[in-house]
């Protein structure tokens, strides 16, 4: 089934081009130049990736991010001519997957957007049928990578998809440091050739939900100089 992607960007030039080169990969590609009419196509129909501006008419792109973060179910990347670090980090922190400046390589954008919707289908494809069988247990933390639950001292925490993800990958890996450009790899499924600091600002959202005090985590441990790893 040829996948459907939403485009929300208010320079028809930019969005064009972006879409001439999903097209060529057998992609469907829906534009939206201004930020009401794109969040309204969001809601009201079904898409398999959403490539986002962040500066756009009558309503911006982390208004929007913030208006679908509870639904959002599809892989969301960012592309902006804004290259502050603060824009990367507040536009991932809103749930975006991918940060992705102008001027950009559009086969790179292309390489990133198959990426993401793999990994999408293959995390969906996993966590269909419910199984006990599948629990990780570190101390008070659960993960049930079937159920795609997380608990912590028998609370559950609600963790963004990337989140899990790398929570997960973590814990079936304890005590084995990760740097941040094999987490990019492993879980974005790219060579790093993006921005590394995507991972740091997933590791900080992760330790806010299931630490107790997120500056003296005590299972995602950061290794100066290394990386991250799980402590059992």
């Amino acid at each position: 089934m040829m996948k459907k992607i939403l485009i929300i960007e208010d320079d028809l030039s930019i969005a064009e081009l972006i879409r001439d080169y999903l097209e060529l990969e057998n992609f469907e590609v829906v534009i939206c130049t201004d930020g009401i009419e794109g969040l309204n196509n969001f809601k009201e129909n079904k898409f398999d990736l959403l490539i986002l501006d962040i500066m756009l008419p009558q309503i911006d792109g982390f208004s929007i991010l913030h208006s679908i973060q509870e639904e959002k179910e599809i892989p969301v990347l960012l592309v902006s001519a804004k290259k502050e670090e603060i824009d990367k980090i507040k536009g991932l922190t809103l749930g975006a997957d991918d940060y992705i400046t102008k001027p950009f390589s559009p086969s790179e954008l292309v390489a990133r957007i198959k990426s993401h919707i793999k990994n999408y289908e293959k995390i969906k494809g996993k966590f269909v049928k419910p199984s006990k069988n599948n629990n990780i247990t570190i101390r008070g933390l659960e993960i049930n990578q079937d159920c795609r639950q997380v608990f912590v001292n028998g609370k559950e925490v609600n963790l963004a998809q990337k989140e899990f993800e790398i929570l997960s990958f973590l814990a079936q890996n304890p005590n084995r440091v990760f740097s941040k450009e094999d987490l990019f790899e492993k879980i974005w499924g790219l060579d790093a050739i993006g921005d590394t600091s995507t991972v740091t600002v997933h590791i900080g959202r992760i330790r806010e939900k299931i630490e107790s005090s997120p500056s003296n985590p005590q299972y995602i441990e950061t290794v100066w100089g290394a990386g991250y790893r799980l402590r059992v």
